[in-house]
């Protein structure tokens, strides 16, 4: 069924399941899917909601939300020092930080690079229940030299589950049955990654 509403950039809310993590991630619903070949990240930015089979991802169960410009996409409202006041688990010395919350164990984002404190008026951002003109401490990606990829020390991940659940527009169920989700092959049970798909998980992956 075709959408009847144009695709809207909007802020939707997210937290661990304590509420000590709390974050706005900004999202362009209905989502318009990248062509299947598109690297992620490429030259153009975009969007992204995949799943990947590699055992860590598959063992945490993550619902991988690609934002096209994460110091723009993404705030953090508590905590504010993310990489000393949340755990960590990294597969690698140099790897991407698995992120957790101490207190009830719910992963929110996975991250690499660098981050800051900024002032911003989430009202004018369009936050619900945030008045124009007050400004709120958050921190996001450091925007000076952010560029996505994992080569560039660059990258941001935002677990879809941890986006509350019930806000108009953003619901997984629907992504799955819309064949929205990218379903990444980086278990290479068979020698080199296949390539990412639409439709159907690779194997031992989840939808």
């Amino acid at each position: 069924m075709a959408d009847t509403v144009p695709p809207t950039r909007r802020p939707f809310r997210g937290s661990c399941h304590c509420g000590f993590t709390s974050y706005i991630i900004f999202l362009t619903l209905p989502h318009s899917p990248a062509p299947e070949s598109a690297p992620i990240p490429g030259p153009e930015p975009f969007q992204a909601f995949a799943r990947c089979n590699c055992t860590i991802c598959h063992k945490i169960g993550t619902l991988h939300v690609r934002v096209p410009f994460a110091p723009d996409d993404f705030l953090l409202l508590s905590p504010l020092d993310p990489l000393s006041e949340l755990g960590t688990y990294k597969r690698k010395p140099d790897g991407f930080s698995f992120l957790f919350c101490k207190n009830c164990g719910t992963r929110c984002f996975t991250f690499m690079g660098q981050g800051e404190n900024v002032e911003v008026d989430l009202g004018a951002l369009g936050v619900e229940g945030e008045g124009k003109g007050k400004k709120a401490e958050v921190w996001r990606p450091k925007r000076e030299g952010w560029k996505e990829g994992r080569a560039n020390g660059c990258y941001l991940s935002v677990n879809g589950h941890s986006i509350e659940a019930g806000q108009e527009g953003f619901d997984i169920g629907t992504f799955v049955d819309r064949n929205w989700v990218l379903y990444y092959d980086y278990r290479e049970l068979h020698g080199e990654a296949r390539p990412q798909r639409y439709g159907t998980p690779h194997e031992f992956g989840a939808y």
